[in-house]
Order: C-alpha cells, then structure tokens, then sequence
C-alpha cells in the first residue's frame, strides 16, 4: 500500500442555513428560521460529505486476544506504576482489546462511545513504543491529531503523568494560544506532540516542526475532522510522516466521512468495535420534553436553577451569549463556551464548571467532544441538534465511565417529526413527556426550580433559594408576585439592595 499517494479531497462544505437565537432581540427561534452561517459556533453544519454505516475494512493478519489485565501487556514497569498509582486497576474493553495490537506496531482502527477509555487505548501504547528515544529539536517522534482546543487539552492531561514517568516531554500545539511560545517548545524537543490540525500546519510551514521523524500517529475523533473540513489539512500532515510508522484511527462514531483515511493510511489494521456507531449508553437515560415556544426560556432558566451542575447546548454563539446573560441575571451562576471566546477563556470556564464554581456551561458544539467532567449528570439540548452523531456526542458529556446521567432535549411542535427521525437514526427510543416551566413533572426529570433572582457574577456564592414546596412555581421573586422581595422588607429598600447587588454583579464580571 503507498501511504505517501495523494489525491483531491473535498471535504470542505459551505454551511448550511442556522438557527435559533441569532437575531437581537430573539430569545429562541425555531430551527431553520434564523441567520445564516452561525451554527454550532463557527463549525456549520454537515455538507453533503458521505453519511452512512461505516463500511470496516478486512483485516489480513489476525488480530492478537484480548489481555485480561494491564499486567499482561508488554509495557515498562514505570507505566504499570502510574496506572496502580491512579487507581486505574482494569483496562475497559477498548483498551484490553487494542493494546496488545498496538504495543506490537500493528495498526489499529477503534470505535467506542465516549468516556470508553479510548484515550488509554491510544496513549499507553504511544507513550510505551516511544520511550527510550529522544527527539530532536523540531522533530517529534509521534503526533496525536485532534479536532479541538479542547480535546487537546484533556488529551495532554490525561497522558502527562504517564509521559512524565517515562521522561517524555509532550508539546500542545493549537490556535488560540501564542504560536511563538508553541514553536520554542518544538525547537526545545518534543517527543509527543498533541496538536489540532491547522495550527500544526501553521507551524510545518514555519518550519518550526518536521514531521519526517514521526513514526506513530494518531487521528483522535476522525470523523469530526473531516466534518468540520479539516480533512485537507490531515492528509497534506499525514502524508508527511514516515511512510512505515504505525497508525492509529480512534473515534465514538465511524461513518464514511473516514472511509478515505482508513483506506489510505491504514495497513492491515486490527478493527475493534466497542459499541455500533449509534449504540445507547445503558447507564444514560434519554427525554424528549414537549414544550411550547413561548414557554422554553422560562423553562430553560428554571433546568439552570437546579441543584447540581448542567451543560445546555445552544446552536449559534449569539444564543449562548444571550442565554448565558439572562442566567446570571437570574441569579444562576452561568458561563458561556463557544468558538467566538479565546482559549484562555474557555480554559479559566471549564476549570470553574469543573470546580462547581459555574453550575450552568452555556455552550455550542465546540463542547460536544473532548469535555470530561467528573459526576455530571444531565446534559440539555435547548436546541434539539442537528444529526444522531451531534447528539451522541452532546450526551456522552454525562454518563461517562460507567456512571448514570440524563440526555434532555427541549422539542417545539414543528421540530418533533425531525426528533423523532434522529432518535430513530440514533436507535435510540426516549421518554417522551409534555411539560410546562413550574410543573412538578419539569422538576422530576430535570431537578428545575425557581431561580432566586438576584443577579450574580462568576465567583458569586450562590443565593439562597426560594422555600420549595407548595403549590408549583409562578412566579420569578422569593414572594410570589412581589419579584425579588423577602418577608418584611419594603419596596424601596428591595430596590435598593437589588440595584446594589447587579452594579456589584457587573464589576465582578468585568474584573473576571
């Protein structure tokens, strides 16, 4: 097979029409009636790329078995240690399955849902074919591809203290960060590099990085790289590793958008699939909750309100921004993630939801993939996504790891026949409810409650809530239909103390 051959892609699609929540002044708007071009916060929507069941590819040489245990696999001493010492006693299945293929060099395609252990499965055996060796300056010896900022990161996270009791140095490589500080640590040497596909061609045509040297790559969430367009860049960097190195191509969904890599790049590959491309996750529970229009934005605030931490996924950045604004007003201490923020931005908002310290992300699809939160359990769809795989992805933020979690989407009347096609495309069958905001039934599925309704700012202690109990909520004030008042105090001094708390509200937010 000649691993150096070339040829056109196309992989590059124009965006499709946008939706809810890009006109001022819109709180929500109905799928497909909004503005052109700013859907999932910059990465638009799928082309007319390929779409279908995956077609694997035949392996020729037998795969070798499944290892019982870590203990089995032909890895040094100081990565068994790491793995003991963070309590990591089991492999998962993708990782007994692919691991002692992959430590033999052999190449390797793997599918598996998210939170899978499929960062394990790749890394380990990375880390382990590359210890002993030391790189060059701007020559790294192995390159892990992402499709995101923040995918890259939690794949550095998750492999640095293994790489560190090796001595292996890790370099990210991703835009929205300095590249001059990203190319001295090339020029300083770096065996691993983790890197998103257009900053590292950045940096190749700088000649700040060769990639001659590289003997072992791995494409992490193919599919999603060649659904944001990426592909081009990809294979002009594939084409540029040593033409024997070992490939590796892991993702949580496999269509034929990844047909071309498969069938390029990979050499007799060991094929190990988890779960099917649209597979449930048994420990995660699926709602679709029929709401009308003029009921979702109070509905939607009362879900923030809950007790516990939640992603809410929204289509366009505007609609994460204005959601985002409301919330905090409402004393919901909120933050918002999205294409349009910077990368320190969105590094300092995901250590805060992380924390507790923001209970509500306010995010577009730029959170779908690579976001690892330790006990989230409810993900929400205020605006229903656009395919099965988007919505996989949005859902496998929560009941990862064998933990339980809860996928709610909020459905409009014209979107339910559209929702009922992506569940059944997802071979997914949901718990179908109609709900109102205040409604005992709201509460159950998703925790909602009233929002105190003091504004608040990142970095807020959170207020104390309304008493609950009673007959269902109304309102929006502590009172009912007094906003904002407590027992005993007088209209002016509750004026007074809100407008004192929103302008001390504001200069934390700016200050943040």
């Amino acid at each position: 097979m000649n691993r150096s051959a070339r040829t056109n892609d196309r992989y590059s699609n124009p965006r499709k029409g946008g939706s809810a929540g890009s006109d001022r002044g819109a709180r929500f708007r109905p799928q497909g009636q909004g503005r052109p071009g700013s859907r999932s916060g910059g990465y638009g929507r799928r082309g007319s790329a390929p779409q279908g069941e995956f077609a694997l590819p035949v392996t020729i040489t037998p795969a070798l078995p499944a290892a019982a245990g870590f203990g089995e696999l032909d890895m040094p001493v100081e990565l068994l240690k790491t793995l003991t010492g963070l309590g990591v006693s089991e492999p998962f299945p993708i990782q007994a399955a692919t691991l002692p293929n992959s430590l033999a060099g052999r190449d390797v395609l793997g599918r598996g849902r998210t939170g899978s252990g499929k960062t394990l499965a790749f890394g380990l055996a990375l880390l382990a074919r590359t210890a002993g060796q030391r790189a060059e300056p701007r020559q790294p010896l192995a390159l892990i591809l992402v499709p995101t900022r923040e995918l890259a990161q939690q794949v550095t996270d998750a492999l640095t203290p293994y790489a560190r009791s090796l001595k292996l140095r890790l370099a990210t490589v991703v835009g929205g960060m300095s590249i001059g500080r990203q190319a001295s640590a090339l020029r300083a040497g770096a065996e691993v590099v983790v890197a998103t596909p257009g900053r590292l061609k950045d940096l190749v045509e700088r000649k700040d990085c060769r990639l001659d040297r590289v003997t072992i790559t791995v494409l992490d969430e193919a599919d999603q790289m060649a659904d944001m367009g990426f592909m081009p860049q990809v294979t002009e960097l594939l084409d540029q590793v040593h033409v024997e190195g070992q490939r590796m191509l892991f993702s949580a969904t496999l269509d034929r958008n990844v047909d071309l890599l498969v069938r390029r790049y990979l050499h007799d590959p060991v094929v190990h699939s988890v779960d099917p491309s649209a597979g449930a996750v048994a420990t995660m529970e699926h709602h679709v909750l029929h709401i009308q229009g003029a009921d979702k934005y109070a509905a939607t605030t009362e879900i923030a309100a809950r007790d516990g931490r939640v992603i809410m996924f929204l289509d366009t950045k505007h609609a994460v921004d204005q959601l985002t604004k409301h919330l905090l007003n409402s004393g919901v201490r909120a933050a918002a993630l999205h294409g349009g923020k910077s990368q320190p931005q969105r590094t300092r908002t995901l250590a805060r939801f992380k924390t507790g310290e923001v209970t509500a992300l306010v995010a577009t699809n730029v959170a779908a993939r690579g976001i690892h939160v330790d006990n989230l359990d409810l993900v929400v769809n205020v605006d229903p996504p656009s395919d099965h795989k988007d919505y996989l992805h949005r859902g496998g933020r929560t009941a990862r790891a064998g933990e339980s979690g809860r996928v709610v989407t909020l459905v409009l009347p014209n979107q339910r026949r559209d929702m009922a096609r992506l569940m059944a495309d997802a071979r997914i069958t949901p718990h179908t409810t109609q709900v109102r905001s205040g409604e005992a039934e709201l509460s159950r599925i998703t925790g909602a409650q009233a929002p105190s309704g003091v504004p608040v700012g990142v970095g807020t202690p959170a207020a104390q809530r309304p008493q609950r109990g009673g007959a269902p909520f109304r309102g929006r004030g502590t009172t009912p239909g007094r906003p904002g008042r407590s027992g005993g105090e007088s209209r002016r001094a509750a004026e007074a103390r809100q407008l004192a708390e929103a302008r001390k509200a504001a200069r934390v937010r700016r200050s943040s």
